[in-house]
């Protein structure tokens, strides 16, 4: 746990118009990197629009690095297929994290976050604070495929004793 920041709680809600690698639809499942941290969500079989509302948590050491994302069809027999990638940059995220949040009503938007041709933004990501920790609502449109997006909401989770942002 030495040099880590804090953690970052990676909800993955859902895949919105995946494309389709099988016939009968595709057994979608989300890995997130970061740096040297892998994560992945639970198979979701037959479906174009998964729903996994699950938790991923990764340990931030360094608030540089972008959070990827990958899509892929498990498939039993060969490689699984890839479904799309995506990158987030979480600097805004942790520039909100720094602000002294103390007084600001919950549920109030710190910053929007606007999507252009250096991220995979699919529409505004408000920054916010819920709950009394800094919280992110994403929709990333998925590169290198035909179509699809995947909807997450990330968290921050303050570890006692953790260092300085």
């Amino acid at each position: 746990m030495e040099n880590v920041l804090g953690l970052l709680r990676v909800r993955v809600l859902r895949g919105v118009n995946l494309a389709s690698r099988d016939a009968g639809g595709s057994d979608a499942y989300v890995v997130l990197r970061m740096g040297d941290q892998k994560l992945k969500t639970s198979v979701k079989k037959n479906s174009l629009n998964p729903e996994w509302n699950e938790d991923l948590t990764l340990c931030v050491t360094d608030p540089i690095q972008p959070l990827k994302l990958e899509v892929y069809d498990k498939d039993t027999f060969t490689p699984d297929d890839i479904m799309g990638d995506a990158e987030l940059d979480i600097r805004p995220f942790m520039d909100a994290i720094k602000m002294d949040l103390a007084g600001i009503p919950n549920v109030t938007i710190i910053t929007t976050v606007r999507p252009s041709r250096q991220n995979c933004l699919a529409d505004d990501s408000h920054i916010s604070r819920k709950d009394g920790t800094v919280a992110q609502d994403v929709v990333l449109r998925l590169r290198n495929v035909e179509s699809g997006e995947v909807e997450l909401q990330l968290l921050w989770v303050n570890i006692p004793h953790a260092q300085d942002i």
